[in-house]
C-alpha cells in the first residue's frame, strides 16, 4: 500500500471534504488509516504526545504503546520541538 500525503500549503493546512477522503483510502487497511492518523496529527501537534491524544481521543498512554509499535517497525515518528 502507498502512503498519500496531502500536502499543506504555505498558508496553512488544506483541508478535504469527506468525499475527496475516503477515495484515498479506498484499499488502505484500517492499520494503515489509523498509523497515518496517528502520524500526521502528531506531525500537526509538533510531537506533543499529550495534545496528540487529546485530538485523536486516545490515552497519552495508548498513542505511547501504538508509537513504540510503529518504531519498532522502523517507521520515522515525528519528535517533540519546542
Amino acid at each position: 500500500m502507498t502512503t498519500v500525503h496531502v500536502a499543506a500549503s504555505e498558508s496553512g493546512a488544506q483541508f478535504l471534504a469527506p468525499n475527496q477522503i475516503v477515495p484515498l483510502l479506498i484499499g488502505a487497511t484500517v492499520d494503515e488509516v489509523e498509523r497515518e492518523l496517528v502520524l500526521q496529527t502528531l506531525a500537526r501537534c509538533d510531537g506533543n504526545r499529550t495534545r496528540a491524544s487529546r485530538v485523536l481521543g486516545l490515552s497519552v498512554r495508548t498513542l505511547r504503546n501504538k508509537i513504540r509499535i510503529y518504531a519498532a517497525s522502523g517507521i520515522d515518528v515525528p519528535a517533540y520541538q519546542d
